[in-house]
């Protein structure tokens, strides 16, 4: 089990309530290529992943996309915090307020719920794999583009800090996919997966 330290990976010290940052903010909670999403997928990966390796580096980015959860929420609740309803009204917080009133509740800019939907567990290494490094480019241009909307620097410093972790989790993927393809038998490249020669062995003997 986890050892929790009881304090955000990165500080967050937002001083101005901003609802219309928060609206656009709260898709890398629950968006499609968001925190929670991410967490989802890799803790569920890891335990059909058959290299130890990889499987450490599952557990150790999933574990950190739960601090991430954690860095956006803590993001999301300081934006709101003290809003008034004039805020409220003119930031178009109003569709959001009306349903979840000040709470923060996983779902995309858009509006729609987090969905595991928007995520994939194969069992197949090289799939998930690759589902992973797209993941984190996602997730990094998601950042990107709230950068490009948000002028706050209390607001920009730490989703700064949470762009360059994707950055980091995508070099970590990408070198869990070359030691992984090192190592497949090269006559059956997805060597976790029943096998093909079998397969057509069986049809053979019909």
């Amino acid at each position: 089990m986890w050892s929790y330290d009881k304090k955000l990976e990165y500080p967050v010290k937002i001083k101005t309530p901003n609802p219309a940052m928060a609206k656009v903010i709260i898709t890398q909670l629950g968006g499609p290529d968001g925190e929670l999403g991410a967490a989802t997928r890799y803790l569920s990966q890891r335990y059909s992943m058959p290299y130890d390796e990889v499987k450490a580096i599952l557990t150790d980015v999933g574990t950190e996309e739960l601090a991430h959860v954690e860095l956006v929420s803590a993001i999301l609740y300081q934006l709101t915090k003290n809003m008034t309803i004039q805020q409220i009204k003119n930031d178009g917080f109003d569709t959001y307020f009306v349903d979840h009133t000040a709470g923060i509740y996983a779902q995309a800019a858009s509006g729609t719920p987090f969905s595991t939907q928007t995520l994939q567990v194969t069992g197949d290494t090289i799939a998930d794999l690759t589902e992973d490094l797209a993941a984190e480019q996602k997730a990094r241009l998601s950042y990107d583009n709230i950068l490009r909307l948000v002028d706050d620097p209390d607001v920009r410093d730490p989703i700064k800090f949470l762009r360059e972790r994707e950055i980091v989790h995508f070099q970590r993927f990408g070198e869990a996919l070359r030691k992984t393809q090192e190592q497949l038998d090269s006559k059956n490249f997805y060597a976790f997966n029943p096998s093909f020669d079998r397969c057509k062995n069986n049809r053979s003997r019909r």
